[in-house]
């Protein structure tokens, strides 16, 4: 049995390489989008994922539920949550599409422009400042690095 190696004391952590960097960079990412997903919940009354849903009804009114899932690259029954939680806030209604009735689309109500409309305090916000120190060509090649990774994720 090998023998357990022991970590030096915090003031003391090696630093990783390699893959093991970059896990440990995306999880510190998620957390810190986690953290201030509670706090926009908090301040706001949505959460990260609520907001980016309420910025993308509002940048496209009578977006349908499956368009806005493909547009987030996502199946529509995780956003099915999202939707109901929304519009119980009285943030987003679902109407019928007037050109098919059998299809539902998505606006916001004058609550949900109030907060689509806030540019502070936001995962946009902290993002935003974040990539105006980056040049175009270093956030493409972060975006680039980021579609690589899902698609190795969706091909496991």
């Amino acid at each position: 049995m090998a023998k357990r190696k022991s970590l030096p004391p915090t003031s003391e952590v090696p630093a990783l390489s390699g893959t093991l960097s970059f896990m440990q960079l995306l999880w510190e990412l998620h957390h810190e989008l986690q953290a201030r997903s509670k706090d926009m919940e908090h301040r706001h009354g949505v959460t990260g994922p609520q907001r980016l849903v309420l910025r993308l009804v509002g940048r496209f009114p009578g977006v349908s539920p499956g368009e806005l899932a493909a547009l987030l690259r996502l199946h529509p029954s995780t956003l099915t949550g999202v939707f109901s939680r929304l519009e119980a806030r009285g943030l987003i209604r679902r109407k019928k599409d007037p050109e098919d009735a059998r299809r539902a689309v998505l606006e916001l109500t004058a609550s949900g422009t109030r907060v689509d409309a806030k540019r502070t305090g936001t995962v946009e916000a902290v993002l935003k400042r974040a990539l105006s120190r980056l040049s175009p060509a270093q956030v493409e090649a972060t975006e680039r690095a980021l579609r690589l990774i899902i698609e190795e994720f969706q091909r496991a």
